[in-house]
């Protein structure tokens, strides 16, 4: 896939709407070829995972079986892990997370006709306790085909990452969502702390297909455990993203966090300290 930047993205409009909204919206992150591919990936992850007896609906989230949902998405085609490379999406996920994140969870959801939408949520506080002062949570929305409120987009409240703790969640959270509207090989990036759920899909024929990168902050534990869920074969395929996924020597460390020695006040060199994260050992 191609490794340059998008050329229309604005990283300073981009950081300031995720700041004030919760989200941005970057179209043309891909090109029609790349999305081809994508979807090819899409349909053949499904058939093997089908093919192998692995569940496509989750019934505890989602009403009906008319959402297909995805998991563990770079073992089952390169492209996705093609898409963790965009220096777009990188760009953007540094906004809330700065260098040091791990990416804690990579799915899918097709909506077909007729799905309908799960619970309201923020993801952030799905694995991190309250007061949520600070952004620990990014979720990158690959938008692998239109996406508007009649097919199934995701919803949202805007300015909810604002919202510090459970008891300043509205209890008509869910009527205050609004569906996203963007163009097929977009990306959607929001903090993590956005409240949001799936819409519901009640056109006749559209299928709405969508993928989520969840990052984390690299000291808070992954939702999934890559070294257990990756074959040895799809690690052995990863270059850089060794430490995306966790995979490197070291683990719970904040390596380029501003560290001072209070022995000698001397800052370590973080070019260092990352080589040495990124090093097999």
């Amino acid at each position: 896939m191609t490794a340059v930047q998008n050329p229309g993205f604005d990283r300073q409009r981009a950081e300031q709407e995720i700041r004030e909204n919760g989200f941005t919206i970057v179209p043309g992150v891909i090109s029609e070829e790349e999305l081809g591919r994508v979807r090819a990936a899409i349909d053949s992850t499904i058939a093997k995972m089908r093919e192998r007896g692995v569940a496509t609906h989750t019934a505890i989230i989602d009403p009906n079986d008319s959402n297909i949902r995805l998991y563990n998405l770079p073992e089952w085609d390169p492209a996705f892990v093609d898409l963790l490379r965009n220096p777009t999406v990188q760009a953007l996920v540094d906004i809330n997370l700065g260098a040091n994140h791990i990416l804690s969870n990579f799915t899918g959801n097709i909506a077909l006709p007729g799905s309908k939408p799960m619970k309201i949520h923020a993801d952030q506080a799905l694995v991190i306790p309250p007061p949520w002062n600070s952004a620990w949570a990014m979720n990158i929305i690959w938008c692998i085909d239109d996406v508007y409120e009649a097919n199934g987009a995701t919803r949202y409240v805007a300015g909810s990452h604002h919202w510090k703790n459970f008891e300043e969640v509205p209890a008509d959270v869910a009527e205050r969502s609004v569906a996203f509207e963007a163009p097929a090989g977009s990306v959607i990036a929001m903090d993590g702390r956005v409240w949001h759920t799936s819409g519901a899909n009640v056109t006749a024929d559209a299928r709405r297909a969508m993928l989520f990168a969840y990052y984390g902050a690299d000291f808070i534990r992954p939702q999934v455990n890559w070294e257990g869920c990756l074959s040895p074969a799809t690690k052995d395929s990863l270059a850089g993203e060794r430490v995306l996924f966790g995979l490197g020597p070291m683990g719970n460390s904040r390596i380029g966090g501003g560290l001072v020695r209070i022995d000698q006040g001397e800052r370590p060199d973080l070019g260092k300290m990352r080589a040495v994260n990124a090093q097999e050992i």
